[in-house]
């Protein structure tokens, strides 16, 4: 059965089939998650197998949400079935809609809801094959000198979080590390 995830057709919170709903530039519900730990984001690479966006660096987890389901829940949810990271608290840091075409010939149209959380660098982390095929740890710094030397390597949201919501999504004491 298609996953349905909540999309806006003519005004109304509908569920609509995931594939359809970036085909057609649906604007729709979404989570991203950023785990932080040592001054570090914990980035993904995107597994080859996925649909859109394959073997690109993403930030630590994102997702839809189900039909009727918590947005919280969601992200914890994605962070297990991702990357196999459990007790981690999660906290909400704003929602950022944002519209970016993922070649060849879809769209990202997302009102995302950000989380961040925080672990220990050692925390475990057990990355799904099916989802991520590649795991690092990387300052916000080397992220951006990453994107500027290399774009087509980083997925579109990831781009735009950190250069237009990054005052938004991180706290200034987000990346001490003493």
């Amino acid at each position: 059965m298609p996953t349905m995830i909540p999309a806006y057709v003519d005004g109304i919170l509908t569920p609509v089939e995931k594939l359809a709903v970036h085909q057609r530039g649906l604007k729709h519900l979404a989570i991203s998650v950023f785990i932080i730990a040592d001054g570090k984001i914990l980035m993904q690479r995107r597994a080859l197998s996925k649909y859109h966006t394959p073997g690109l660096w993403a930030n630590t987890c994102c997702t839809h949400p189900h039909w009727d389901e918590d947005m919280k829940t969601a992200a914890t949810r994605r962070l297990i079935d991702e990357l196999g990271i459990t007790d981690i608290k999660l906290t909400q840091r704003g929602t950022v809609e944002y519209r970016a075409d993922v070649p060849p010939n879809l769209i990202e149209h997302e009102v995302a809801d950000i989380f961040v959380g925080f672990c220990a660098v050692d925390h475990s982390v057990t990355p799904n094959p099916d989802e991520a095929m590649e795991i690092r740890w990387m300052s916000p710094s080397e992220i951006k000198s990453e994107i500027a030397e290399n774009p087509d390597a980083f997925t579109p949201w990831l781009k735009i979080y950190l250069a237009d919501h990054a005052g938004q999504i991180f706290n200034a004491t987000d990346f001490d590390h003493s």
